[in-house]
C-alpha cells in the first residue's frame, strides 16, 4: 500500500477590504468638512502641502492613501477625541495604520512650530484687539494652564499624578485676543507623556492655521469648552466670567 505524503497547507489569509475613498474625500461642502476635520477644502489642502514632503509614501500599491486623507485621518482623531480604533473603524483602516499616519503628521507639523508659534509683533495692535475685547488697558497677551489628561505612564508614573489623582500634563500658553477652541482631544490624551506634548504642539499649530485662514468656529452638541475642574452649581459659565471681568475693569482700570 502505497504511503501518503503530507504537503503542509498554507494559511489562509483574510481578504483585505478597501473603502476609503467615499469616507475620506474632499467632495463634501466645506461646512460637512469642518463638521468632521475642524478645516475646509482650502485648510485641508493648506495642510497637506505644509507636511507633504514630509509624509508621502514611496509605495507604488493601487490603494495608498494620498497626502490629504493622511491629513484627513489625523484631523478626524484631533477633532474628535476618540481612540486609533474607533477612528480606525469609522474610515475602514486599522489601528496600527491610523497610529502610524498621525505619528507622521504630528511630527512634521511639530517640526515647522517656528512658523506659527510666535509673540505677537505689533504690540498696538494686540494692545487695542484686547481693549475692544474686554476694556482691560495694556494688555499683550492672555496666559492660563491646565492640566491636559493622559495615559498612565510605564515609567516614573508618581510625577505625572496630579492634586486631584489623575495624570495628566500641565500646559500653559499665551494667547491673543483671538483665541478659540477647536480641537476635543485637548480635553484628554490617551497617551503618554511624549506623545501627549506633541499632540498640544500640533493642536496649537493648528488653532493658529485656523485663525490663519478665518476658519469659523465649530460647536459640538452636548460639548462644553472649558476647565475640567469642580465649578459648582451656582456657576453660571461665560455669564458669571464676564460679570467678574466687567467687575475688575470697572474696579482697576477706569480711572
Amino acid at each position: 500500500m502505497a504511503a501518503f505524503r503530507q504537503v503542509p497547507v498554507p494559511p489562509h489569509r483574510k481578504e483585505r477590504h478597501f473603502r476609503l475613498k467615499d469616507d475620506l474625500s474632499l467632495n463634501l461642502s466645506n461646512e460637512e468638512l469642518r463638521e468632521r476635520y475642524r478645516f475646509g477644502r482650502e485648510g485641508i489642502n493648506f495642510i497637506s502641502n505644509l507636511v507633504s514632503d514630509d509624509i508621502t509614501r514611496k509605495t507604488k500599491r493601487n490603494h495608498a492613501l494620498t497626502v490629504p486623507q493622511m491629513v484627513m485621518v489625523t484631523l478626524r482623531f484631533l477633532a474628535t477625541g476618540s481612540f486609533l480604533q474607533v477612528v480606525g473603524d469609522t474610515i475602514g483602516l486599522h489601528k496600527g495604520t491610523v497610529s502610524r499616519i498621525v505619528s507622521d503628521v504630528l511630527t512634521s507639523l511639530c517640526n515647522k512650530r517656528d512658523q506659527f508659534i510666535k509673540w505677537p509683533r505689533n504690540v498696538d495692535e494686540t494692545r487695542g484687539d484686547f481693549y475692544r475685547l474686554s476694556g482691560f488697558p495694556n494688555v499683550l497677551g492672555a496666559i492660563d494652564g491646565t492640566h491636559v489628561r493622559i495615559q498612565a505612564p510605564s515609567e516614573d508614573e508618581a510625577s505625572f499624578v496630579n492634586r486631584k489623582g489623575v495624570h495628566s500634563v500641565n500646559v500653559q500658553a499665551v494667547c491673543d485676543a483671538k483665541a478659540k477652541d477647536y480641537w476635543n482631544i485637548i480635553k484628554f490624551i490617551r497617551m503618554k507623556p511624549g506623545k501627549a506634548c506633541k499632540i498640544i504642539i500640533a493642536c496649537a499649530i493648528l488653532h493658529n492655521i485656523c485663525i490663519l485662514l478665518n476658519e469659523p468656529d465649530i460647536e459640538d452638541d452636548g460639548v462644553i469648552v472649558g476647565n475640567d475642574g469642580d465649578l459648582g452649581e451656582h456657576f453660571n459659565g461665560h455669564q458669571d466670567g464676564r460679570a467678574v471681568r466687567d467687575h475688575i475693569s470697572t474696579t482697576f482700570f477706569n480711572h
